[in-house]
């Protein structure tokens, strides 16, 4: 049975370069916190006042977290709905600009170090989103209780200077979001868990 964080997990990824970063990194860090309640007020409040429409899918996650959180039922039932698939026009490529840090740079090892010791994870990759300011956006496949990774990974970034940082920890299977997909294609890849003999056996075939 999948429990209100897993569904709120699932919501905050999906609303990734739909809300600015400045307010999903503080509600995914609410998540991992366990503050659930000013979580479940933020998220609709949020929602409402960028205008963002919610696929039913995504509706049924907002229900299945901030609902349960205490969220206003007048204001889950205010949000927009959406028609259709979400697209994405971010643009993401694998390094940053010539005067930005290096790849690995002391902020992408400090991630590096608790992605490849989290229980799950699968692989860890790096893209640099483009914009006025490029940003960092980090990619993470698998791992337990990913909302507890995500914020994990957020204040190891801020602790490196990075305001408002961009984490997104997926499953290990299964096609990600419009926006994902694009920073996955952009992005370079920092480290991939070794397979056990029967996984390298298995993707022989």
């Amino acid at each position: 049975m999948t429990s209100p964080e897993e569904s709120g997990h699932e919501l905050l990824v999906a609303l990734a370069g739909r809300l600015p970063d400045e307010v999903l990194w503080r509600l995914r860090d609410w998540l991992a916190a366990g503050a659930h309640e000013p979580l479940a007020a933020v998220l609709t409040r949020e929602l409402l006042r960028h205008r963002l429409g919610l696929t039913d899918a995504e509706r049924a996650l907002l229900v299945a977290s901030a609902g349960v959180w205490g969220a206003s039922r007048r204001l889950l039932e205010a949000v927009l709905p959406l028609d259709g698939p979400v697209h994405s026009t971010a643009v993401f490529r694998s390094g940053p600009g010539d005067d930005g840090p290096a790849a690995l740079d002391a902020a992408a090892l400090s991630v590096l170090g608790v992605v490849r010791g989290h229980p799950g994870s699968v692989e860890l990759r790096q893209a640099w989103r483009s914009g006025p300011a490029e940003q960092r956006v980090v990619v993470v496949h698998g791992g337990e209780r990913r909302w507890v990774l995500t914020g994990t990974l957020q204040r190891v970034l801020r602790a490196h200077g990075d305001r408002t940082p961009c984490v997104e920890v997926l499953p290990a299977h299964g096609e990600p979001p419009a926006y994902h997909q694009a920073a996955i294609i952009g992005s370079a890849p920092l480290w991939t868990a070794a397979r056990s003999p029967a996984e390298a056996v298995a993707a022989g075939r």
